[in-house]
């Protein structure tokens, strides 16, 4: 059967991470790499910005933000303004969709889907919500954001699950440019410290695109590769 090769990254600023699963994405358009790659890692706080991101989103000043330690990027993805930081499973899937189905927003479904999974899985009971990309709890909190690209159907980017984020940075922006959004966390919702939740989300993850799980430490292979490729 086909693998997903997992990498836990651990903690790397942004724009590190940002590097590695852009080669990545390289290496699987090219053939170099030949399974499909969930990288997990954590960020020091930062807000990133994707194509479809409004300035006025951004409520805090540039003097709060430094004062708080938070960097800003703008990058591909799709969707609006977004925080990664400390507490947070953030999940890099780099899927040949060639191999499963051409189709992006089935890909979107399918993420949501595998973290609807997860969540379930300890006990918080989560949904979709009808036009927007994501995933709420049932009291219609958003817990996990997603944002994805892809190139020769090769995604990377993608989503944000808040396990024991500090949900006061959400408080400097409109999360996702969705108005009045209450944003939550796996540990609110549980009332205490959840459990690791990377191998339930990797296996919700691997179940859904009928993946064998393969844990894989890829980081120093993939960054030894990126003078080797065009820039994506």
């Amino acid at each position: 059967m086909p693998e997903l090769w997992v990498s836990e990254l651990g903690t790397v600023p942004y724009a590190e991470a940002l590097e590695i699963q852009r080669q990545a994405a390289k290496e699987r358009i090219s053939g170099g790499l030949h399974e499909d790659v969930l990288f997990f890692v954590e960020h020091p706080p930062v807000v990133t910005l994707g194509r479809t991101a409004k300035a006025a989103n951004i409520t805090a000043s540039a003097e709060l933000l430094r004062a708080r330690g938070v960097e800003m990027f703008e990058v591909e993805r799709g969707g609006d303004v977004t925080f990664h930081g400390p507490g947070q499973l953030v999940g890099y899937p780099i899927i040949d969709l060639k191999r499963h189905r051409r189709d992006l927003h089935w890909y979107l479904r399918e993420l949501e889907g595998a973290l609807i999974d997860a969540l379930a899985e300890v006990g918080v009971p989560a949904q979709r919500r009808p036009g927007l990309t994501g995933v709420w709890t049932m009291g219609e909190r958003k817990i996990a954001s997603i944002g994805v690209h892809a190139r020769d159907w090769v995604t990377w980017h993608g989503f944000a699950l808040n396990v024991t984020t500090d949900l006061s940075y959400f408080d400097l922006m409109v999360p996702c440019g969705i108005s009045g959004v209450e944003m939550t966390s796996v540990e609110r919702e549980l009332g205490l410290r959840p459990p690791d939740m990377r191998p339930v989300v990797a296996g919700a993850l691997a179940a859904r695109f009928g993946l064998v799980l393969v844990e894989m430490d890829l980081r120093d292979s993939i960054l030894g590769l990126r003078q080797q490729a065009p820039e994506l």
